[in-house]
């Protein structure tokens, strides 16, 4: 009896935890595609009908997005996703810088067959969404792209720590696609990236990645 109610226990503790991670993991998308904006309140209630779950889960994926810095503390107990001034976001691009870099770095090095194929294939859905205008499209290929580089490092914690960065400048990058052309140039800067990583020349993919970053984060001050 003692062990058929441990087991339920797990059980009840896995479901929930994934519940969590799965609420988690859809705000920290909408964020980056731009469907929730820097500032924006984020709606309990709502989270709640969407999800079909008691505000219990929804509260600790919110608690778990403020600590990773995506989300903030707003009015009346409530949060909004996070804001950041000017000297904030070039604070925060120049960590980024780095660890961008070296993961082109580390992944030029360490570059095998499947990483090639995942990197295409993210840089294919990429060039469609561009040149089709879908905004909402590129914003979630964009950040897959990244990911596959982040991937091919073949080091889950550099992945890991840089796709943090990614998270929580994801609202005001997102700004910075306003227009069919800000898609277009964005791709292509991606197709001039992948030239160098795939040429295995370490230090020039991690050049190659400085300079879209520097590009990203001109673009981003721009927009906010």
């Amino acid at each position: 009896m003692g062990a058929m109610a441990k087991t339920s226990d797990q059980a009840l503790g896995m479901t929930r935890g994934s519940t969590v991670g799965r609420i988690e993991a859809a705000l920290t998308q909408a964020i980056s595609a731009g469907e929730l904006a820097p500032g924006e309140r984020i709606d309990e209630v709502k989270l709640t009908e969407r999800f079909g779950v008691s505000r219990t889960p929804v509260r600790e994926a919110l608690s778990r997005l403020v600590a990773q810095g995506i989300l903030i503390p707003g009015e009346k107990r409530g949060v909004r996703v996070a804001e950041y001034t000017r000297e904030q976001l070039a604070q925060i691009f120049e960590a980024m810088h780095e660890i961008e870099a070296a993961c082109a770095r580390v992944a030029a090095q360490r570059l095998t067959l499947l990483a090639r194929v995942e990197i295409e294939g993210a840089q294919a859905e990429c060039m469609a969404a561009a040149e089709s205008g879908d905004r909402s499209a590129y914003l979630k290929a964009n950040e897959a792209f990244h990911l596959t580089i982040y991937r091919a490092t073949g080091n889950p914690y550099m992945a890991e720590i840089a796709s943090e960065f990614r998270n929580r400048t994801g609202a005001a990058r997102a700004k910075k696609f306003a227009t069919p052309e800000d898609l277009l140039t964005s791709a292509h800067s991606h197709a001039d990236l992948i030239s160098l990583i795939f040429s295995e020349d370490s230090d020039a993919a991690s050049d190659g990645m400085r300079a879209h970053m520097a590009q990203s984060f001109r673009a981003t001050l721009a927009a906010n």
